[in-house]
């Protein structure tokens, strides 16, 4: 049994990961703004520290064996200058918390793992990126990221990992549902040229590989969190249609993407391809490799 404690617990990507490390018998102490009103711990719940508590006393965490961090402001609104602020600031502040605690502790975690993204690499309609590429700011995302690991290399003693994390994909939660809502509506089709790539996981691969990353001493520095099959928006769509037997017809171009949602629309508008090369060539197996197995799975027909 290992003691893990989870930043950013209560989320889209924490609470999977958090019954996932419960399932196999660890103990979880989840790290939070504030603690949830029924928070009383068990062998069946993780247990909760606020990080003002642990700006008064890392006591608690004393002992334990890794820290996964997870915690950020969500991306998924309009991007207004206040939006933007805390978007960034969020990040940047839960990496310099979390280093500030593993500077504390006694005993050093063995690992920490720190939340990072995709858009690391910059844009691009024809490049693929691995964990070797070089990183490069072209966008507002890519610039976050850049802080945000710059951030991230301040947490020392202990095997640090960069999770770049793609678009984690999940029937009920996350960004599929409204994804696939078009489909749903007969109203489906590629978004602005459909050229653009995307990076995306399944939220099953996407908590194994934070396992993975965790049990695997060999696993340290930049690790892409995206399946081996990363495809154009158009490729993306056409998947969709096809999992379910729905028409792929109805483009929308990429002036109203803008005037509807701003600058938040380049994350629709644009994108990178990117390869998990280190987590494959560790060993690492993903169950959803293509995106057809993952379209299968999450419009219930596997």
């Amino acid at each position: 049994m290992m003691r893990i404690a989870v930043a950013g617990g209560t989320g889209f990507i924490g609470k999977a990961l958090t019954k996932a490390l419960m399932k196999r018998g660890d103990a979880v102490t989840v790290i939070t703004r504030s603690k949830p009103s029924d928070a009383a711990a068990s062998a069946y719940t993780p247990s909760y520290l606020t990080w003002d508590e642990l700006r008064d006393s890392v006591q608690a965490l004393e002992g334990i064996d890794a820290v996964i961090n997870l915690s950020g402001e969500s991306i998924n609104q309009r991007w207004t200058g206040e939006a933007k602020k805390r978007i960034l600031e969020s990040r940047i502040q839960a990496a310099e918390r979390t280093a500030s605690i593993v500077h504390r502790l006694e005993t050093k975690p063995e690992a920490v793992i720190n939340a990072s993204g995709i858009s690391a690499y910059g844009i691009s309609d024809s490049r693929v990126f691995d964990e070797s590429s070089p990183t490069a700011v072209t966008d507002f995302l890519s610039g976050v990221v850049r802080e945000w690991e710059a951030a991230a290399d301040c947490i020392h003693g202990t095997r640090l990992v960069k999770i770049r994390t793609g678009v984690v994909l999940d029937a009920k939660e996350g960004a599929f549902p409204l994804m696939a809502l078009p489909y749903r509506l007969f109203g489906g089709g590629r978004i602005g040229s459909g050229k653009q790539g995307l990076s995306w996981i399944h939220l099953e691969d996407m908590v194994g590989l934070l396992l993975f990353c965790l049990d695997h001493k060999t696993m340290e520095g930049p690790v892409n969190a995206s399946a081996p099959d990363p495809v154009s928006n158009d490729g993306f769509g056409r998947a969709v249609a096809k999992a379910m037997n729905r028409p792929h017809w109805f483009p929308v171009p990429s002036f109203l993407m803008r005037a509807v949602f701003g600058e938040m629309s380049t994350l629709l508008l644009d994108g990178q391809r990117a390869l998990p090369k280190k987590a494959m060539e560790h060993g690492f197996e993903f169950r959803y490799p293509s995106v057809d197995s993952a379209m299968r799975q999450l419009v219930g027909k596997n």
